[in-house]
């Protein structure tokens, strides 16, 4: 093997690694997104399979549409929006970001409104209280915002704005994934949360989420 094929190869493979690290992640908000893909894939088959009516899904069989939709423009938002965080398949691929872009502005905005919707007009069920339906409403609208400011950027060509206001509502739409993981300490140590309990766990999810956005931003500043 001859010296110049020994000094070629190292650049070749910190390229690769390279590569792959640049996977991590959107792997890793993928994973995040699991727990309330799977949730809504079973609220889905609930409603269009015949399932029995209880106390618990009536609200959603009384109204459909609100939820479905809810459903399906979250798992579009959560999985199209990883992908955005791979820097190296954006820069090879710009025109697959602006037409991901393109279904995750108005992905995000029909979760952000169904998910305004369901809080103000869906019956509210066990250990949802007033802190709960406040978080929820403070948190929708906050997605819907930054994704409507993130828009208002790119329309300016401030990218920089842009990826910051994005990354935020991307953090808030994905709250449910960690919410599950924040819960589960809980659960574990002190059984069911009550009312106070469940909207402060929640509240720390989107909490969490918002740190990590800020974090990320200010690290690509």
């Amino acid at each position: 093997m001859s010296e110049e094929s020994l000094v070629a190869r190292p650049p070749v493979s910190r390229s690769r690694r390279g590569s792959r690290a640049g996977w991590l992640v959107p792997a890793g908000l993928l994973l995040l997104d699991v727990v309330p893909m799977v949730a809504g894939a079973i609220r889905l088959g609930e409603l269009t399979g015949g399932a029995a009516i209880t106390p618990e899904n009536a609200r959603f069989f009384a109204a459909p549409l609100p939820v479905v939709l809810h459903i399906i423009s979250v798992a579009l938002f959560g999985v199209l929006g990883a992908f955005q965080f791979a820097a190296g398949f954006r820069r090879r691929r710009p025109g697959w970001h602006r037409l991901a872009g393109r279904l995750l502005v108005p992905c995000g905005l029909l979760a952000g409104v169904t998910g305004l919707w369901m809080t103000l007009f869906y019956p509210r069920p066990e250990r949802v209280g007033d802190l709960l339906t406040a978080f929820r409403l403070l948190f929708g609208t906050a997605m819907i915002l930054s994704i409507v400011l993130g828009f208002a950027a790119i329309r300016r060509r401030d990218i920089a704005r842009h990826r910051a206001w994005m990354t935020r509502g991307y953090a808030i739409g994905l709250g449910a994934g960690t919410q599950a993981l924040v819960q589960v300490p809980w659960f574990v140590i002190f059984g069911t949360p009550g009312e106070v309990p469940t909207a402060l766990l929640m509240a720390a999810g989107w909490l969490i989420n918002l740190a990590v956005a800020e974090w990320v931003i200010r690290r690509a500043s």
